[in-house]
Parts: C-alpha cells; structure tokens; sequence
C-alpha cells in the first residue's frame, strides 16, 4: 500500500500571515470605494505585526478616519474571509509535493471556514496534487482538530493503515493528538513566521514525532520511510 501524505494548510505549505495581508488589501480596497479612505491595509498590517489578534479591524478603522461600528466591522470581516485570496504555495512546499508525487498519496486536512479555506486551496493549486482535500468545517465546528473525524475520514477513504500515514500541520495546540491517537506519524512545521512558532505542548500526547522549521528540511524519502 502507497504511503499517505496529509498536509495542514496554514503554516504549512504556505505562511498564514501572506493570507492576512492579502485579506487587509481587500479590506483596504472596499473602505476605499466605498467610504473614500485609504492606508487602512498599512495601518491594519502595522497592528499584525505588533501581535493584535482579534481585533485589527476596530483598532485601525479610527485610524482612517472611520467608527468601528459593529455592522461595518462585520461587512469587513465578511469581505476579508470571502475575498480570493493572493496566495502561493512556499516554493519548498512546491518542491516537497513535485518530489512526492507519484511516490505516495497526497491529501490535505485543515480547519478553519469552509469556504475560505477552499478558496485558499483554490488559490494554491492543491487539488492538482491531491487525492483528498478536507475541510473539517464541512462536518461543523465540532469537527475541527482535534477532532478525529478528518483523520479517519482519510485513512478510510486510502484504505489505509495507520502506519502508513504521516500529518504535516504546524499548531501541537490541536494538530498531533487525534493522528497520534491512531497510530499515524508526525511531523510539525515550526517556521519562524507561523503564528504558532511560539508554541509548545501541552503534553507528550500534543507533541509531533519530528519537529523542522520549514520544509526545504524535510526530504521526499524523509515522508516516505
């Protein structure tokens, strides 16, 4: 039986904060045709990259001149996850899949809302790649990671044994444990620029098997083994 080869999406194959900045540009670009005013994606980045989360919207809409009225922050949030997104693949991410294709099945598992995150596999070019491309936002909410329902879903769809199956993800905060539960490998990204660089397991249950810090480490026959 053919290994099987389940990627994460975000911070895994290409860096979360190239969707960030594109979403802020479409932000930006609807407040300016709509409302006149401009720099919202400058002032929107600047607060990124001084660690806000959750709340850039309301903080650099009065930076433009703009009241972060909840119906306007709402619109923007719904503009910023249904934008298409300006997005590409890491080139070692390129690399690593061109060195496994053929060699191995190839899937994709990620959280996150559905039609955004197909859009970004859109974006990327995934499907071309890629026997299985999961959204677990499919199943609800209740079925993100760690939920195993994605897992298995894949290891049925293979008719694959645990063994041989390798997750590739980025956060031990949700990603390891379900994987590790059934006896597959795997292995964390722990880029420099992922938002969860910073983070370490809760427990061993939470720990990846390997960790790197980008894949250009990471070798067809390293996955493959």
């Amino acid at each position: 039986m053919a290994p099987v080869v389940v990627f994460d999406l975000d911070d895994t194959l290409y860096l979360e904060r190239d969707f960030v900045r594109s979403g802020f540009a479409a932000v930006g670009a609807w407040l300016a045709e709509h409302h006149g005013v401009g720099d919202f994606e400058a002032h929107a980045w600047e607060l990124f990259l001084a660690g806000r989360r959750g709340d850039v919207f309301d903080r650099a809409l009065p930076r433009v001149g703009l009241e972060p009225q909840p119906a306007l922050v709402q619109r923007l949030v719904t503009v910023y996850r249904e934008h298409r997104p300006q997005i590409r693949l890491a080139p070692e991410a390129a690399d690593l899949l061109g060195a496994l294709d053929g060699r191995c099945r190839l899937a994709v598992l990620t959280d996150g809302y559905h039609d955004t995150q197909r859009r970004k596999i859109a974006a990327l070019g995934l499907e071309t790649w890629c026997e299985e491309v999961v959204c677990t936002d499919r199943w609800g909410r209740a079925y993100w990671k760690p939920s195993p329902r994605g897992f298995v879903h894949i290891q049925r769809a293979f008719d694959a044994a645990p063994e041989d199956c390798i997750y590739v993800a980025d956060n031990p905060a949700k990603d390891f444990r379900a994987p590790k539960a059934l006896g597959w490998r795997t292995l964390r990204v722990r880029h420099p620029l992922g938002e969860h660089a910073r983070a370490d397991a809760a427990s061993p249950l939470d720990q990846a098997d390997r960790t790197v810090t980008g894949l250009a480490e990471v070798s067809a026959a390293d996955l493959l083994a």
